[in-house]
């Protein structure tokens, strides 16, 4: 019988806990969606959740790098997602840009509240903006390696297009989607992805010199949607 409850004994002992930076996001993104507030310290957090300080550490240097973390997870569970997707990687560049905003808009839409309270219109613009830092850099590698790819079928050097200037595009497009999203009280956000569909046809319209009907009927969509507004 000793020998049964010292067996019991070493196998209930408790393991460690396995931190990492999906743990990590997780507990903040409960957290601040529970008490409306970031927590105080990352020593109270890192108690209250039952982990040594070295291991928050370990993973980042402070609650700002973390709300960065949480958006380059996004990204990254964006391509993870494309990834898996049968034949993305023979889609049309146009078709892999509508495929990632479509699939990044869903992302957000899965974590609409936290997302509406990191961009909470009453805090500081720098603050918000900081956050998005670490995605810029991802989502404009992202769109410069489309270019790139469509640059290495062009035998002119005159006819390739600018890449730094597209991703630079490409990013003042996801900040508007971004702020249109954020407004959109449509039923499961329909009008976003209009304004996805019409402004991705419409840059790279811009950049295949094709007609410019598109850009004409992205505008007129905004202009509609603001008087709509306004109303």
């Amino acid at each position: 019988m000793a020998t049964v409850k010292k067996k019991t004994a070493k196998s209930t002992k408790s393991k460690k806990k396995e931190v990492t930076n999906a743990f990590l996001i997780e507990k903040y993104m409960d957290y601040v969606l529970e008490h409306g507030a970031e927590p105080l310290t990352v020593y109270r957090f890192c108690k209250d959740n039952a982990i040594e300080e070295t291991d928050f550490y370990n993973h980042f240097g402070s609650f700002e790098n973390l709300k960065m973390g949480i958006w380059t997870a996004f990204h990254t569970n964006t391509l993870r997602v494309l990834k898996n997707t049968p034949g993305f990687e023979e889609y049309p560049n146009k078709e892999k840009m509508l495929s990632y905003f479509f699939t990044f808009f869903e992302i957000l839409t899965a974590n609409r509240s936290y997302v509406l309270f990191a961009l909470d219109e009453h805090k500081s613009m720098l603050r918000k903006m900081n956050q998005l830092k670490k995605l810029r850099d991802e989502l404009k590698a992202f769109a410069a390696s489309l270019i790139e790819m469509s640059n290495d079928d062009k035998n002119y050097k005159i006819s390739k297009n600018p890449v730094r200037l597209f991703s630079e595009g490409a990013w003042v497009q996801f900040l508007f989607l971004l702020k249109y999203w954020i407004q959109d009280n449509s039923p499961s956000f329909e009008k976003t992805d209009v304004a996805i569909e019409k402004s991705v046809k419409a840059i790279f319209d811009v950049f295949e010199t094709t007609p410019l009907e598109s850009i004409i009927d992205f505008g007129k969509f905004l202009v509609k949607e603001k008087f709509s507004t306004n109303r």
